[in-house]
């Protein structure tokens, strides 16, 4: 299979989650000392039985707590790629963001109040107005070209990071910020307990013992600029496929008929078979379905292909899941290794996966990082990397 044109390059990686505050913190932290979920601080009145993976960063008022983290993101993407803000003014400069539900949802306390016969402020109303991530990214740093929030569940930071890469190959932008960011909420706590697929215990993606998934939250943003850029390049987008399953609004297609159909578009979109692939980084939400239908498809189409799975160190981020893992794809890509999953401990036999148990070093620059989310969507992006 040919390899075909990169959609675009990366020049800037800027990542926050629970797992460090910066891309080098994340990778070395996955490496040495992958952190574990904690009882909620910011809802703690909700109990403690479900553990997440909290950033440390409190800001005032906490309603804005992921937009800080992609504005920490995104700024940081820029300093990796040697821009400040004032060099984008006149550029075609677009912004494309992920989240499953922004920080509008945690206005949910207004609504609380409101129920129960109190008055209430509507200045915050006007801020729930406000409340896109794209827009609010793009108004910051005074960008005008095109803008767009994706809200596609947990598919959402992978589609947008997608959708940036192909603005860019089409020549609609000189440069994108593209990525997912989210931030813990009550609603979403105590929505997927209800659903009874969060874990009581730390989470242990393809484990045979996994019980359900942690939540956790961040942000990761990409800069994204045409394959041709004489700036310093930390990885690309090569390829990008995104399918649904149509099967079911939370559970996956049994054969993971979507997933395949994502995988096998950003494969042939890059170029690239799938025994060229280093790695591959699982969506791994430690959920028995997810698992196993992921487990089903990652056996079919990436024999003897090393699986890393993060979301033990990092949680499930929902919207700025696939970003993040984007991000910690394209590290590990410029590292030359992967690290253990964090908590796997014992194969299931049901699985035709098993994830990584100890560092390997990598034995080519092309990985996978793939998204499955409730709706039944699917997201996959082929990325290459530069050593560092």
């Amino acid at each position: 299979m040919p390899r075909q044109p990169a959609l675009a390059a990366v020049t800037g990686i800027g990542c926050v989650c629970a797992a460090g505050d910066c891309l080098e913190a994340v990778l070395d932290n996955l490496e040495a000392n992958p952190p574990v979920p904690a009882p909620p601080r910011r809802f703690a009145g909700l109990g403690e039985s479900h553990p997440v993976f909290e950033t440390e960063a409190s800001p005032n008022p906490p309603s804005d707590h992921g937009l800080t983290l992609l504005m920490e993101s995104a700024f940081q993407a820029l300093a990796v790629a040697g821009l400040s803000p004032g060099e984008l003014a006149g550029k075609r400069v677009g912004v494309c963001i992920g989240s499953s539900v922004g920080f509008a949802i945690n206005y949910f306390p207004l609504y609380q109040a409101w129920k129960q016969g109190e008055q209430v402020p509507v200045e915050p109303l006007e801020a729930f107005r406000c409340s896109n991530y794209a827009l609010a990214l793009a108004k910051r740093l005074g960008l005008v070209g095109p803008c767009q929030l994706v809200a596609n569940a947990c598919a959402s930071g992978t589609d947008a990071i997608g959708v940036g890469a192909t603005w860019i190959a089409s020549g609609l932008c000189d440069l994108v910020l593209a990525g997912g960011a989210e931030s813990l909420s009550s609603v979403s706590y105590l929505g997927f307990i209800r659903l009874m697929i969060a874990d009581t215990k730390p989470c242990r993606p393809f484990d045979r013992a996994r019980n359900g998934l942690n939540l956790g939250e961040g942000a990761a943003v990409l800069v994204l600029e045409p394959a041709g850029t004489t700036r310093s390049v930390a990885g690309a987008v090569l390829g990008y496929g995104t399918a649904g399953d149509a099967y079911h609004p939370t559970a996956p297609h049994p054969h993971g008929r979507g997933l395949r159909c994502a995988f096998k578009t950003a494969l042939r979109q890059a170029g690239v078979a799938p025994r060229g692939v280093a790695f591959v980084n699982a969506h791994g939400t430690a959920t028995q379905d997810n698992d196993k239908v992921e487990g089903l498809v990652l056996g079919d189409m990436f024999p003897g292909v090393p699986v890393l799975a993060t979301k033990g160190a990092t949680g499930h981020a929902l919207g700025a899941a696939g970003a993040i893992e984007a991000a910690i794809t394209l590290g590990c890509l410029g590292r030359g290794t992967i690290p253990a999953s964090p908590g796997f401990v014992e194969p299931d036999p049901a699985l035709a996966v098993i994830p990584t148990t100890r560092s390997l070093a990598l034995g080519s620059r092309i990985a996978v990082s793939d998204s499955l989310a409730f709706g039944g969507c699917n997201a996959a992006l082929v990325l290459g990397g530069e050593r560092s």
